[in-house]
């Protein structure tokens, strides 16, 4: 009788608790409520958290973004770089500098430089990296995401975009897809990818923090995709991907009182590296296109000094005889507003648009006179005033380079190219031969090739008068005319 009366109050009780159980759950069938988890906050300290699963359903929230499968994609296309120097090595006893007896040896090493990341683009081995990962470097190593090894053949640079091109022996690679870093929009979810203190295969997480940034005198290009996703040393040539795992940018730089990430990195826009890697690779070298202006950012101070109705765009201060933009009937005091249906309200803006074109391309611009907007189709030139292209074989059939750092120590030079390859032409019938250093022409020192062919194209009718470094490091001259 005992064992009855205490059992029964439990039954019931029980029966009691399912009944409310059953009618709870079909009350709130159909609803989805917020479900309790527990995150730890400290040693020992415990709180709930309420994650309200509709918030997963919203258009564009955090929780919807899932980089697993772009890290998958992107991590085997991204490359370890390290650049080497050959420096000399003394070998022997330090007591030999005391009593002069020189019986050590200088040898030859190789001597690291650092280390960098690099893009695979093809299957058969090009490579994307930035030129001051492999700026003054005697050779290139290029290590894989599986490990292998291999030297790469340097294929050509441009110091202005920071770009450079590299080509291993090696076949069935995984490219990295291109993107468009035109379509890239703030706020939105990317990854960079890269080799940050030789840690690599490293991925970190942000978001687009601006476009079209500007870095002050840093760089030529001053157009670049903003993040905040965390970039260090080592990390400069890897991959900045979006949610799709599509390469929208090149990491480059970074923004920091202390030399390592504290918030914000910059990158290359992939339509600019694109197009500077599809030039080296046809041509040797870019081919920038100019529109002929000289312009101002529009401001409203400047708007109401000037007299004009716009308040942002680009304003013609002048236009330069002979020009893309004379050619096509733009005057001083129009407005540019965009550029292929590209807004070009900024100075960065407008770089990074034309950075995308080469001379000979036809864009439409849009552009504002007098309050109304106008039209015109406008076909691009060179810095030279005309639509052709130029080959790294094309200066007076000479293909150059520049001097590497230890050519700069043998021969004592601070400027200067080196004549790689010679082919008939004006330069080879005065003399010069191949591995010849030519300093400067006229009155103007030569530091690069454009300065070569601004130097040559000056010259006009007139003599050219070229002072040379022989391989033996001699200092030649020659003269010839440009006049056939």
């Amino acid at each position: 009788m005992k064992a009855v009366k205490y059992i029964a109050p439990l039954a019931f009780g029980l029966a009691g608790g399912l009944i409310a159980v059953a009618g709870v759950s079909l009350l709130g069938h159909g609803k989805e409520e917020p479900a309790e988890q527990l995150t730890v906050v400290g040693p020992g300290a415990v709180r709930p958290v309420v994650h309200d699963l509709s918030a997963d359903n919203r258009t564009g929230a955090a929780g919807n973004v899932d980089l697993r499968e772009a890290a998958k994609k992107t991590v085997p296309a991204v490359v370890n770089v390290t650049p080497v120097q050959v420096g000399r090595v003394y070998y022997g006893s330090p007591l030999d500098f005391w009593f002069g007896v020189r019986r050590g040896q200088i040898r030859e090493e190789a001597i690291d430089m650092g280390v960098g990341s690099g893009v695979i683009i093809t299957e058969d081995g090009y490579i994307i990296t930035n030129n001051h990962v492999i700026e003054n470097s005697d050779k290139i190593m290029v290590t894989l995401n599986d490990k292998r090894k291999f030297e790469a053949k340097l294929i050509g640079t441009d110091p202005n975009t920071d770009i450079a091109l590299l080509k291993i022996d090696a076949e069935g690679l995984q490219p990295i897809e291109y993107g468009n870093s035109d379509d890239v929009v703030l706020g939105e979810w990317v990854l960079a990818v890269g080799n940050p203190y030789n840690l690599t295969s490293t991925v970190t997480a942000g978001i687009i923090s601006a476009k079209a940034r500007a870095l002050g005198d840093k760089m030529n290009l001053e157009s670049f995709l903003q993040t905040d996703a965390a970039v260090n040393p080592g990390n400069s040539g890897g991959a900045l991907v979006n949610a799709k795992g599509e390469l929208i940018g090149i990491n480059t730089a970074i923004q920091s009182p202390t030399g390592s990430y504290s918030g914000y990195s910059f990158a290359v826009p992939v339509n600019v590296a694109r197009k500077v890697v599809s030039d080296l690779k046809e041509f040797g070298r870019v081919q920038r296109a100019v529109i002929g202006i000289s312009m101002q950012e529009l401001t409203p101070e400047l708007a109401k000094q000037v007299g004009t109705e716009e308040t942002s765009g680009i304003y013609v201060a002048e236009v330069m005889r002979g020009s893309a933009a004379e050619k096509s009937g733009l005057k001083a005091g129009d407005v540019l507003c965009s550029l292929n249906g590209y807004e070009v309200k900024t100075t960065p803006q407008l770089q990074e648009q034309l950075a995308k074109y080469a001379p000979g391309d036809e864009v439409e611009v849009v552009y504002s006179r007098g309050g109304k907007e106008h039209s015109v189709k406008m076909t691009l030139q060179n810095t030279f005033g005309d639509v052709t292209v130029t080959t790294a074989e094309g200066i007076l059939g000479a293909r150059v380079v520049p001097l590497t750092e230890k050519e700069r120590y043998e021969y004592r030079l601070r400027n200067g190219v080196k004549i790689e390859e010679l082919k008939n032409g004006k330069f080879k019938a005065a003399g010069l031969g191949e591995g010849y250093i030519i300093v400067k022409i006229n009155n103007t020192l030569i530091h690069d090739a454009e300065d070569l062919e601004r130097a040559v194209k000056s010259a006009g009718d007139g003599g050219v008068f070229v002072t040379a470094l022989s391989p033996r490091g001699r200092v030649e001259y020659f003269a010839f005319s440009l006049v056939n």
